[in-house]
Order: structure tokens, then sequence, then C-alpha cells
């Protein structure tokens, strides 16, 4: 019933064998919010008959996990436990070091949920005694079948009456996060005191999303992925990703990002090959920086048209790489004597700046 994450749990997908196997292993649940890692480690546990306990990282204490611990000793916890413990990257070495026993004997299944990139933000201790598995935002087709599904579920105490679109609207627009479409079910759900039908209108769903709840953190994954397609969409000479891209940074309204990236990739990606594309980009920036949004989108968008239809050269960013490559690693040697200052008295007599 699990909608999404068909590359973990899909018809022979990796999860899916090990899930049905019975042999859970440690893991950490990698992605964003909303989309079914607490659902998983809830059908896990159901499915191999162990008790699951939650415990959120943010607030969890040492005198919690030992609580958790504890349960081993009880009827309940003669098979193993599950901890599914949210936002890992929270807890401190510690804490970890008290969990780290009882997960490499076995008695303790660990499943964790992070947010954030685990290779960056868990220590090691607790990485590598894990199998990492990612999960995808949900697309629109998925997410509609949740918000059907919770539409049905209202239906069975009061009569539901939905628009045309409804359902559709609010899949486009939760930003991947099935939670939040179903959060939105159910405030346009909310009924009063002994009302027997409630209708559903699109304006009112559209009052609830205004705009797309578009996945985007100024600091993390998303925003480099992002940046990253930006960059690449320009260099690969597709000016409608690359407009595409920018349009996304745009509405985060990621100004400085946009702008400090179209002057990299002018001399980055274009380069040699068409020079003039430096001051055009630079006068594009300027206009967008003095402008601001929203009419800012208009030279940034001139910039990205420009650079992404220009022929490339990545001449100079190989030159200058190479060049502080030799520097790093020793292969240099004294100035040449021809090229040495000559502009004292008594630099030629040691033959300084000759030739």
């Amino acid at each position: 019933e699990m909608v999404g994450q068909q590359h973990l749990i899909g018809k022979n997908a990796p999860l899916r064998r090990i899930i049905e196997s019975g042999a859970i292993p440690n893991m950490i649940f990698y992605g964003s919010s909303g989309i079914g890692k607490t659902t998983l480690a809830g059908i896990i546990a159901a499915k191999t008959n162990r008790p699951l306990y939650k415990l959120n990282a943010t607030t969890a204490s040492t005198g919690d996990i030992k609580d958790v611990i504890n349960e081993l000793n009880t009827l309940s916890g003669t098979e193993g436990i599950i901890l599914y413990l949210d936002e890992i990257q929270y807890f401190s070495k510690k804490q970890q070091q008290v969990l780290l026993e009882f997960i490499e004997n076995g008695s303790v299944t660990l499943i964790a949920s992070t947010a954030e990139n685990p290779y960056f933000y868990v220590y090691n201790a607790i990485l590598s005694r894990s199998t990492v598995f990612e999960f995808k935002p949900p697309a629109k087709e998925d997410i509609e079948k949740a918000v059907k599904r919770a539409f049905d579920f209202v239906g069975e105490n009061i009569g539901i009456e939905i628009d045309d679109g409804v359902i559709s609207h609010i899949s486009a627009t939760c930003g991947g996060d099935v939670r939040k479409a179903i959060n939105t079910v159910e405030l346009l759900t909310a009924a009063k005191p002994g009302q027997k039908k409630i209708r559903v209108t699109l304006d009112a769903a559209k009052s609830l999303s205004q705009r797309s709840n578009m996945r985007y953190d100024r600091d993390g994954d998303v925003h480099y992925d992002i940046l990253s397609a930006f960059q690449k969409s320009i260099r690969g000479s597709d000016e409608n990703a690359a407009l595409h891209y920018l349009a996304r940074l745009l509405s985060a309204s990621d100004l400085p990002s946009v702008c400090r990236r179209l002057l990299v990739i002018a001399s980055e990606d274009v380069g040699l090959a068409y020079p003039q594309a430096v001051s055009v980009t630079k006068a594009c920036v300027d206009s967008a920086l003095q402008l601001g949004l929203p009419e800012a989108r208009i030279p940034l968008a001139e910039a990205v048209i420009l650079l992404s239809t220009a022929p490339k050269s990545n001449s100079a960013i190989c030159a200058i790489d190479a060049a502080l490559s030799d520097v790093e690693n020793g292969e240099y040697g004294d100035i040449p004597e021809h090229l040495k200052d000559s502009h004292y008295g008594g630099a030629e007599k040691l033959g300084h700046g000759i030739g």
C-alpha cells in the first residue's frame, strides 16, 4: 500500500528482498521529509514481528536509549527489537557509542533516518555498520493514489463531493511530500459538528497551496544538486534545461547563487571560445542585482541563453589547474635570470633582467 520508492520496494527490488527474507540489517534511510521513511520502518517491524521503538535524535537522551535497551530483557524483546531513530545526524558520539554494542550483537536493529546526506553528517562508527538506502520524492501519479485514499478514508464517515482537478492539484503542488498532501486533504475536509456533507472545490485547494512547495535548501544536497544540473545543462548547450533549473533557483529567491554560478560558467565553460561572454554575463548579473526579483529574471535568462548557445572551451580552467598542480607538487625552480626584477641599481651586475 506504500506509494513511491519502487526502486527500493518494487518487485525484485533490493530492499523488498531484504524485508521478505526477514534478515533485516542496520539501515539508514536518506531522503527528504514526508516520503515514507517512517512508514516503511513500521512495515518492516510488522513483517518481521518485532517491536518498533521510535526516538527522535533532536530530543532523545542517553537515558531514552537505555530505556529502549532494557526492553530486551522483557518478553516482547526476546526476538530482538527495531529502533527507529529519526534525524540521526543530531545524535552525539557518546549516544552512538551506547548503541554500538547492541547493534553489533544483533539484539537491536537500527533503522535511522535523515534528510541530510549521511556520508557528510553521520559518524563512521554507525555508517560502517549500516546499509544506506536513498528515498526519492514520489512521482505525481503515485501521490495521487495516496491523496485519493485519504479522501476515501474521510469519506467513510462523511459525504464528500470533490471538484475535478482537486486531486491532481494537491499532488502537483506538495513538492513530492506525501505527508503534506495528506495534511491538505485533512484541512479541506475539516467538518463542523453535525455536518453530513462537504464539497471540496478547486479554489479551496488552490488557496491552501498558493505556490508549489518545491524542495529547496540553501546549504544542503538539493541546493548543490540544482546548481550542478544548472551548470551542466549550460555546459551541454541545452538552453531549455538550463532555463528550467534557473526557474527553480529563482522560485526559491536564490539570486546570489545564480549570479555567482553564471560568472563562473562564463570563464570555466565558455572561456576563450567566446571571451566576450564574460563582459555580457557581468552586465546581465549587475542588472539583475540592481533590479532585484522579479525583473531580475529577464537579464539572467538572457545570460543563460547566451552561455548555453555559445561555443565552449575549458582551456582556461585546465591550464590554470595544471599550473597549480605543478606548484603544489614542487615542480618549480629558481626564476630564470632574464625574468628577474631589474629596476634597481646593480641588477645588471647580478645578471638579472638581461636579454
